[in-house]
């Protein structure tokens, strides 16, 4: 499957060929809730739906693996709830923490771009959620590849190296000594992701709903290691794949459709990099 790179079928039937214990990240946006034409899941059912996925992604991740997923809620057209923000991603959140992954963050996608819609009494969408779960208490987590900028000066830095108290640690048994992140050559990145949408479907890839590219390079980078497999069960366009294999990762990807199966192949096949990197923003350094 990794030489073919984007496998043509049902991520249902293919997750159980994955070895056990052998995927060091899953990174997918999967359908979301009734939002596309080739993928009708009624919000009500979409915990249900995941579920056997998510089985099947736990007993192929490593112990130091994730399984991170962008995904977004939605208001409900029709039922009790119409109108309203629909609660299945909280929902499907909580089942999955139950089934015994770990819940270790949630990182907000920022669109700066984001175009209006007819959302009613509220604003346009300008934002998504990712969430980061582990297998195992301890996941591989590259904090040095997604450095940014300081904001401070060198004097401050300087000064904040004086500090003989800079060890943090948590009761939850995680913690840093900020005195040393100076030396690291940038500042820890906030939870929020600024990507711009690139609407590049009606750029040559044939996709309603194609991934930036600079949304699967933060995670990929950070949350797998050097020649690690990266599996993507809804492969969609290819993104994850292509993003992947560009920074060294074996990476692999499932998807139903026969026709974005074909795009997916062709863009891994180009290496195509059209989208602008990620933005990421260290707020208070």
């Amino acid at each position: 499957m990794l030489g073919e790179g984007i496998v043509h079928g049902d991520a249902a039937e293919l997750l159980p060929r994955l070895p056990e214990a052998s995927v060091d990240l899953f990174f997918t946006s999967p359908p979301y809730a009734d939002a596309r034409a080739y993928s009708r899941i009624h919000p009500d059912h979409y915990v249900d739906w995941f579920l056997p996925y998510a089985k099947e992604m736990l007993a192929a991740t490593t112990e130091t693996g994730s399984m991170i997923i962008n995904i977004k809620n939605r208001v409900a057209n029709r039922g009790p709830l119409r109108g309203q923000r629909h609660p299945y991603v909280y929902q499907l959140v909580l089942a999955l923490q139950d089934m015994g992954w770990r819940w270790i963050e949630t990182y907000i996608w920022a669109k700066p771009n984001a175009v209006p819609g007819k959302f009613g009494p509220r604003t346009k969408d300008s934002f998504e959620y990712v969430y980061h779960f582990a297998k195992g208490g301890r996941p591989y987590f590259d904090l040095d590849a997604v450095r940014v900028p300081y904001k401070a000066d060198a004097a401050e830095i300087a000064r904040r190296r004086q500090d003989a108290n800079g060890r943090r640690t948590t009761e939850a048994g995680f913690g840093r000594d900020r005195t040393k992140t100076y030396l690291r050559g940038g500042a820890d990145p906030g939870n929020v992701v600024s990507v711009a949408q690139t609407y590049n479907q009606h750029r040559g890839v044939a996709h309603t709903a194609a991934m930036p590219e600079g949304l699967a390079e933060f995670f990929i980078r950070c949350a797998s290691p050097a020649d690690g497999l990266v599996v993507d069960p809804f492969a969609g366009s290819g993104t994850t794949v292509v993003v992947g294999r560009r920074y060294g990762r074996r990476a692999l990807g499932f998807e139903l459709h026969e026709h974005f199966a074909t795009e997916a192949r062709r863009r891994l096949a180009a290496d195509i990099a059209t989208d602008p990197p990620a933005v990421l923003h260290a707020i208070g350094q």
